[in-house]
């Protein structure tokens, strides 16, 4: 049994690098939500119209956004907060 536990701890850490997990919260801390910026197709997150990333299905909607570095957001024309 022990072994069958070594066996799938390593091959799940072949599938999941440890170093990606610990740096996704860290490369999220400088990125702003920035609201009716997305083109379609191109949004990074559900709304209440759908429910993943990448079915936006008009430009510029004010429900959709895309991750932006923090701080850019309103010099693109989007907004931190649902329109």
């Amino acid at each position: 049994m022990s072994s069958n536990k070594t066996l799938i701890a390593s091959a799940l850490s072949a599938v999941i690098p440890v170093g990606a997990l610990s740096s996704m919260p860290a490369a999220a801390a400088d990125k702003d939500q920035c609201f009716g910026i997305a083109k379609a197709g191109q949004n990074d997150c559900k709304n209440a119209a759908h429910a993943c990333a990448g079915q936006a299905k008009v430009d510029n909607d004010p429900t959709d956004f895309k991750l932006v570095p923090t701080g850019t957001c309103q010099q693109m024309g989007g907004q931190t907060k649902p329109m």
